[in-house]
């Protein structure tokens, strides 16, 4: 797996150089800035003498299979700082220049370059042997964006061109495929299409509205969540949106999130921050009275709103929000109760995804603080220790696999963290478990032990389902809409043949309301196939439709959404059978 992982990098790598070649063949008056392989590919930035437009991708994808074709070497040499600035002046290219100066202010003498046909390109490598090592038949060029030079907004836009290259075309076909399907399950277009949320300019940027469809959603989640977590002895708690800025300098998240805070000035000039977290809050809870080791574990768990100040180009859809409705959870118990602590929260983890049918994809990061820099992190070396050993040991007792992971861990302790891939392969961390002795020492949080002494708890921090928002966009994309009948924000659609069967529809609607089963009667004067197809989008998984035989009968022919047969069943059979399927979370 490690060797096919490097050879596809060193595609990756080489591939952005031939798109390179192909850009100065193009536009011989190009300045070129960088090209490196990313996680779904590769891209390079360029300063060009006009805007790109997307039928530019397949006459430069032409010239790229013409280089590949030449099959030109990759070849390296090594040469002083001064001949490459030279070089590099000559042909003109200020933004090589640039980065050269920036290796000689490091202390580098020498720097690396590759030529390959005409293109002569600064270079740390490696590269495979020759362009005509790729297959011609198993690249692409997907896309053009704009993207500031090094990254920073405040320098000059440079146009990017993404690509992705594979060993073989049927690599290359998946993934054309997968892209196809992310389109279709896009989390944007489907809470369009389903009326799940929406946005305002009035309101702003990263400030997501819930209609009612997608209200529902969020409140199953979270009645769910609640219940299981119930199970485990965590309690409800409710703190403020706000606080004063005292409490995230005394936690340390101040410093950690900087700009990151809001901050609010009252008409008193009073202080305060729009919470980034709730942890420092429920610290307060906890030590609003005294506290015994017979209290120990104390659970509490909250879905409130935490406010990050994001940057705007990073803002979009729900994945990346200003406000964010996060499912957290910390307990405080005993040195002693924390290894169990641990396993039942993986143990809720493990559950609530193996019911989402997400479990099967998984890994786990045993995220470890960075050795190299302890002025990182908060707290004591000798915490530390012991918290990474308690994961550990949990990771080998429970069979996890964990993978270490150094410099992933939070501020205050390291963390296990579950990291699963959706229907698309695409990866997303969203539960986590982390260890904490810090924060209690740090707000002089204690309880009395068993010999009447004073102690400080442990802080286990938790978040099964994280932020609703990044969640529920998972959801949609992993269900492509079409959502487990329990989440499902109508689960039943009735729809009488005609007009004159209307009363009953409106009696088989009535009896589902009883039994608590979300349902819409769709009467609207059109053709019943217009108003089955209509549902259908909506991905309801139940449609029932009623006419002359099921009103005489007492029955409901059911249609189940994607499948084309259908069924007649008596009414109270049909609500018996629901109900189990939605007290079951299939």
């Amino acid at each position: 797996m490690t060797n096919e992982k490097n050879n596809l990098e060193l595609l990756k790598h080489s591939t952005a150089h031939i798109l390179a070649g192909a850009v100065l063949e193009m536009f011989p008056e190009a300045k070129f800035g960088i090209g490196p392989a990313i996680e779904n590919g590769f891209y390079y930035d360029f300063q060009l003498p006009r805007t790109l437009i997307p039928e530019d991708l397949p006459l430069l994808e032409e010239k790229m299979r013409e280089i590949i074709k030449a099959n030109h070497p990759f070849e390296k040499a090594e040469i002083s700082i001064k001949e490459a600035l030279e070089h590099f002046e000559k042909v003109n290219q200020p933004l090589k220049v640039e980065l050269i100066s920036d290796l000689q202010k490091a202390g580098n003498e020498t720097v690396t370059i590759y030529k390959s046909g005409n293109l002569v390109d600064l270079c740390a490598g490696p590269h495979i042997e020759s362009t005509g090592k790729i297959n011609f038949k198993a690249f692409a060029l997907t896309k053009i964006s704009g993207a500031y030079w090094k990254g920073d907004e405040k320098n000059q836009q440079l146009q990017r061109i993404y690509g992705v290259v594979f060993e073989d075309k049927e690599g290359l076909k998946n993934y054309l495929h997968l892209v196809e399907e992310a389109a279709k399950r896009d989390h944007r277009k489907l809470g369009k299409e389903l009326d799940l949320f929406c946005f305002s300019d009035l309101v702003g940027p990263g400030l997501p509205l819930f209609t009612p469809n997608g209200t529902i959603i969020k409140d199953e989640l979270q009645k769910h969540i609640e219940k299981v977590c119930r199970g485990y002895g965590f309690q409800k708690v409710s703190t403020p949106h706000l606080a004063k800025i005292d409490l995230y300098e005394k936690s340390g998240h101040a410093q950690k999130f900087g700009a990151e805070l809001f901050q609010v000035t009252s008409h008193y000039k009073q202080n305060y921050v729009l919470k980034p977290v709730q942890c420092p809050h429920q610290t307060q809870i906890f030590a609003s009275k005294p506290r015994s080791y017979r209290d120990l574990p104390i659970r509490y768990m909250e879905s409130e709103k935490q406010y990050r100040d994001e940057k705007p180009g990073e803002i979009g859809g729900l994945q990346r929000v200003i406000a964010i409705t996060v499912e957290d959870g910390h307990s405080f118990c005993t040195v002693d109760q924390v290894k169990q602590e641990v396993k039942n929260m993986v143990e809720i983890i493990q559950n609530f995804y193996t019911s989402l049918g997400l479990w099967e994809n998984h890994w786990i990061s045993l995220s470890v603080r960075d050795y190299a820099h302890p002025e990182k992190y908060i707290g004591d070396a000798a915490d530390w220790d012991e918290c990474e050993k308690i994961l550990q040991d949990v990771s080998a007792e429970m069979g996890l696999g964990a993978i270490k992971h150094e410099g992933e861990a939070a501020l205050y302790g390291p963390k296990l963290d579950f990291m699963f891939r959706d229907a698309l392969g695409k990866e997303i961390q969203i539960p986590t478990v982390q260890l904490d002795f810090a924060t209690p020492k740090r707000f002089e949080l204690e309880y009395t032990n068993n010999e009447g002494g004073k102690s400080s708890p442990v802080m286990v921090h938790r978040a099964i389902l994280g932020s609703y928002e990044r969640f529920i966009a998972l959801l949609i994309e992993h269900f492509a809409g079409a959502f487990p009948l329990w989440l499902s924000p109508v689960q039943v659609a009735v729809l009488p043949i005609s007009e004159k069967f209307a009363q009953y529809a409106a009696e088989v609607k009535s009896k589902l309301l009883v039994a608590d089963i979300r349902v819409e009667m769709n009467d609207k004067a059109e053709s019943l196939g217009k108003r089955i197809s209509e549902t259908e989008k909506q991905k309801t998984p139940y449609i029932i439709v009623v006419g002359e035989k099921e009103v005489a009968d007492k029955t409901v022919a059911v249609r189940t959404h994607g499948v084309k047969e259908q069924q007649t069943l008596p009414l109270d059979e049909f609500i018996e059978k629901i109900m189990k399927e939605i007290i079951n979370k299939k």
